[in-house]
């Protein structure tokens, strides 16, 4: 009985810890299919460092890859690479990735790195050129209402907002 029980135990506990990143796919944008690290791919591929620091959406290569918490992040050359893979909180778009704006409605759609905002060092996506300007419009309040609403949204299922 007790082999049974630690048997079910170690299972259990090897199914929580490989199907972990799943629970977690939601949380984040990431593109449909898997890298050749073998997780989705996040921001489009586009180097998260260049556009968080320059507000520049350069072109990643899946030759400089980190992964960070189930997602892999492309970059444009090794030196940006290194610098998210030290400080990748610093370089990350908030909300997962999500447009700020849908967010900020209780929603999460595709925050497109072609419109991105970045405001007090933090990287934020929106969906569209509309949507963005309607943010710019309102910014303040956009990003509070959005601040509110991501833990409340932020593991549930796209699908079921």
């Amino acid at each position: 009985m007790f082999i049974n029980l630690k048997s079910a135990a170690i299972v259990t506990v090897a199914a929580l810890i490989f199907t972990a990143p799943a629970w977690a796919a939601d949380e984040y944008n990431v593109s449909t299919g898997v890298t050749a690290a073998g997780v989705p791919l996040g921001l489009h591929g586009i180097d998260t460092v260049a556009l968080s620091t320059l507000n520049a959406a350069a072109e990643g290569d899946a030759a400089h890859t980190v992964t960070h918490d189930g997602v892999a992040y492309y970059f444009a050359s090794e030196a940006s690479a290194d610098r998210f893979a030290s400080d990748p909180e610093g370089y990350l778009p908030q909300y997962g990735g999500f447009c700020a704006f849908a967010v900020a409605k209780g929603k999460k759609f595709d925050g497109d790195p072609m419109f991105a905002d970045i405001v007090d060092g933090k990287l934020y996506l929106f969906v569209n050129d509309a949507v963005f300007q309607m943010y710019l419009a309102d910014k303040e309040n956009i990003l509070r209402k959005a601040e509110e609403t991501w833990p409340k949204i932020r593991s549930t299922p796209v699908g079921d907002l």
